[in-house]
């Protein structure tokens, strides 16, 4: 059996090359992700130091960070030298890194195409395993003023409630709504429930003096717009 040798601990290298002091003493847009992510697992196993098991499963996700955030628990831990506790930490982080993404994102003064809600959603619904439905809500100069969740589904589709959508309008004094949902799957085709489920809301809205604008479809890269397509 291969026995364990003091250079596989980080603690043994030179101050220059461990991660937390290259980190303190220059900063952390000089590291790498490979040393980002050896910071989060803190030590690797008997036969790898932390360093090589952070190369090891960054290669094993083609060294992209959005394909790393969405690795389960279970995912993790099946790395040796990854227990729970450092399972949880990571995906903490990679959330963590979502969440200031979305927040980074900011609401723009005022929505101008299909593409400004692209950026301000992709953050939100472009990594989802699972299907969920957000409405934009618009003042009348086409500013944000409100944007959530209205529900979430499997991966083969969602259940909206057109009630709800509209109350909220109401008590937000909402003028404008823009329709946004994911697809899991990858595809950008809309099917024909999402298409009646658009003009389902298009028309309730019309009794209130509420415009639809728009209905996106996203995923992890790109989105498709009914407006765009000329079929809202």
């Amino acid at each position: 059996m291969r026995q364990p040798t003091a250079s596989l601990s980080i603690k043994n290298w030179s101050e220059a090359d461990r991660p937390r002091e290259k980190l303190v003493r220059h900063g952390k847009t000089v590291l790498s992700d490979t040393e980002l992510l050896a910071i989060l697992l803190g030590s690797g196993s008997r036969h790898e130091s932390a360093l090589d098991l952070a190369r090891r499963i960054l290669g094993d996700n083609d060294h992209n960070l959005g394909k790393l955030g969405r690795l389960s628990i279970h995912q993790l831990m099946s790395y040796k030298g990854v227990g729970q506790a450092k399972a949880v930490l990571v995906s903490a982080a990679m959330e963590m890194g979502r969440r200031r993404q979305m927040a980074d994102t900011g609401i723009k003064s005022a929505v101008k195409c299909s593409r400004d809600v692209f950026e301000l959603l992709q953050p939100v619904l472009g990594e989802l395993p699972h299907e969920e439905f957000w409405i934009v809500y618009l003042n009348n100069a086409n500013k944000v003023i409100f944007h959530s969740q209205l529900s979430r589904g499997g991966i083969t589709g969602t259940l909206v409630d057109v009630r709800l959508v509209l109350k909220k309008a109401l008590e937000l004094g909402a003028v404008a709504l823009i329709l946004a949902h994911n697809h899991p799957s990858g595809t950008l085709k809309p099917s024909a429930a999402d298409k009646q489920l658009t003009e389902k809301l298009k028309k309730a809205a019309v009794a209130l003096d509420i415009k639809v604008l728009d209905h996106l479809i996203i995923t992890e890269t790109n989105f498709f717009s009914f407006a765009d397509e000329n079929i809202l």
